[in-house]
């Protein structure tokens, strides 16, 4: 996923940032609320992690904002607040999920998890595509019975090409799920990832396929 992190508490945000990024996942982070509502105009994102109590712009107030205009990005928020009222109320708005802090780290990778299923239409973990097999929870992928090992950005990579089978990718739009907006990248960076990924899914009943100029996609030998 590429996920925007509207938090303004370091240590909150700094382990936020740590555990969706060790697992492959590219975090924009922001602490004030009305440079996220600019950016969130601008920019598309797999999900939205939204504090409420913030400087520029509340929470409520961004997310008013946003299906307002009709962005259907999931909108995870988070709060000190547990009165009743307010989880109602977030909800109401268009909030699809909540999180009153102090919280477990891993109930809410399990909740991010829950979006983006919801958001692929995949009612599992398990993405498949031909005889590959991608794992969000455990991060882990198999080709047929065979475990194959892949770093953070090809498992991410793959996972953007298996969530969305046959569909085309530019290599922009890779550019912009994998990197934040502060990480350099170098211009051949997507034809590296690529290429490793092909060789470590060799013998696949599926292939990453090159559509010259134009960008990639994920083919199973059974469609």
């Amino acid at each position: 996923m590429r996920i925007l992190l509207v938090e303004d508490t370091q240590d909150v945000g700094e382990a936020i940032c740590r555990r969706f990024q060790a697992t492959g996942h590219t975090v924009d982070w922001q602490t004030d609320g009305g440079v996220a509502a600019e950016i969130l105009a601008f920019t598309d994102y797999d999900l939205v992690i939204l504090d409420v109590m913030l400087p520029g712009l509340n929470g409520f107030e961004i997310l008013k904002g946003l299906r307002r205009a009709r962005v259907t990005t999931p909108v995870l928020m988070l709060t000190a607040r547990s009165e009743v009222d307010d989880r109602v109320g977030a909800l109401d708005l268009g909030a699809d999920d909540y999180l009153v802090k102090p919280f477990d780290f891993r109930e809410l990778e399990a909740r991010a998890r829950v979006l983006l299923r919801r958001r692929s239409g995949d009612a599992t973990n398990f993405v498949t595509c031909g005889d590959i097999v991608l794992d969000r929870t455990s991060r882990s992928v198999k080709v047929g019975k065979r475990e194959v090992q892949l770093k953070r950005r090809e498992m991410t990579l793959l996972e953007i090409f298996a969530s969305r089978p046959g569909r085309v990718f530019s290599k922009q739009e890779l550019l912009d799920q994998l990197y934040g907006f502060d990480e350099a990248v170098s211009a051949n960076a997507i034809e590296l990832y690529v290429g490793r990924l092909r060789k470590k899914l060799e013998g696949a009943k599926a292939r990453i396929v090159t559509l010259h100029g134009i960008g990639y996609q994920l083919v199973s030998d059974d469609a």
